[in-house]
């Protein structure tokens, strides 16, 4: 019994070495969201950097014009969940032929009433990867 103890043992690290090595391989976001998740938060992430230093049009999709605002609405903000465009509840976007959609959230030094900032991105899959086709503006608004 203690050999076959000694090999379940043995079997039960190796399997959680395997496992281990398998999600140190991975970011937390393509655990969570799978592969084209994880590229859609990123690429998200990289269009508020760069709206936020004034200058995303290299993530712009080509004959695509998002109302981009200023650099100071996307300061602070941040990607949320991505999804699977939905044509039904996107029908603009839809016909842009945007894939993605993802939320994005403002810090919350900045959740005040009338702040009009970005709400959601759209992305469209291309050959050379996501790009940007549109951005969906919120006003917060409080009810009181």
């Amino acid at each position: 019994m203690g050999m076959r103890r000694g090999f379940v043992r043995a079997a039960g690290i190796t399997g959680g070495a395997a496992l281990t090595l398998a999600l140190a391989s991975c970011s937390l976001d393509t655990i969570i969201w799978g592969p084209d998740g994880a590229a859609v938060i990123d690429t998200t992430n990289r269009v508020i950097a760069a709206a936020s230093a004034g200058d995303a049009t290299a993530l712009v999709c080509a004959g695509a014009a998002p109302e981009m605002g200023a650099p100071e609405d996307w300061t602070g903000l941040a990607a949320e969940e991505p999804e699977r465009l939905v044509g039904d509840h996107w029908p603009d976007q839809a016909a842009l032929d945007a894939a993605w959609s993802i939320n994005v959230s403002l810090p919350v030094d900045r959740v005040t009433g009338g702040t009009n900032a970005p709400g959601d991105l759209f992305f469209r899959d291309t050959d050379d990867g996501l790009c940007l086709v549109d951005v969906a503006w919120s006003t917060v608004e409080f009810e009181g």
